[in-house]
């Protein structure tokens, strides 16, 4: 009996002890924040700039030409004959036509750039929160902006270093200061 008791206490010290050595460890980062102070993000916002600048005057060339000829084509209006007038109304609408495309294709376009430029960052970030977690013990990593208690672990300053980060962008009411 008394060997039944100890075998009893050494199997529910056991148990106590790997139920603490199993407690969940909690963690939680801003990661936007992360993906903002990355020198990739920055470099690719830096680069969507330059394109959209691109598009821009490229559209706005489209807007100013066809502007120009509706201007000419509405004074010369009255000198020209219905099917002369008719022809020039069809192609003011092409024109129309082609500037719409023209806004709708660099939108397009500017999206699809900045997917395919934050996939990798998106990884790379995702990979070293991975990391971090890992080498802490953290089992679960929340996302801080949704949680209405904060007691885990916040891991930016850790990812931070992790990755290089540069110095956290301003807020936008301190860039006014």
């Amino acid at each position: 009996m008394k060997n039944f008791k100890t075998l009893l206490l050494i199997a529910v010290f056991t148990l106590g002890v790997a139920g603490i050595a199993n407690a969940q460890k909690i963690g939680h980062i801003n990661y936007q924040r992360v993906i903002d102070n990355m020198p990739e993000t920055r470099a690719l916002f830096v680069t969507l700039e330059k394109v959209g600048k691109s598009h821009q005057s490229d559209i706005e060339g489209l807007r100013k030409k066809m502007e120009a000829k509706y201007q000419k084509y509405s004074a010369e209006q009255a000198t020209q004959t219905p099917e002369t007038n008719k022809k020039r109304a069809e192609e003011v609408q092409l024109d129309n036509a082609r500037y719409e495309q023209a806004r709708q294709t660099a939108a397009q376009d500017m999206q699809t750039k900045q997917a395919e430029g934050l996939k990798p960052i998106v990884e790379k970030a995702e990979k070293a929160i991975q990391e971090v977690a890992d080498a802490k013990g953290i089992l679960y990593v929340f996302e801080e902006n949704s949680l209405i208690v904060k007691k885990g672990e916040d891991l930016y300053e850790a990812v931070k270093a992790k990755l290089g980060l540069l110095k956290d962008r301003p807020k936008p009411t301190e860039q006014k200061k």
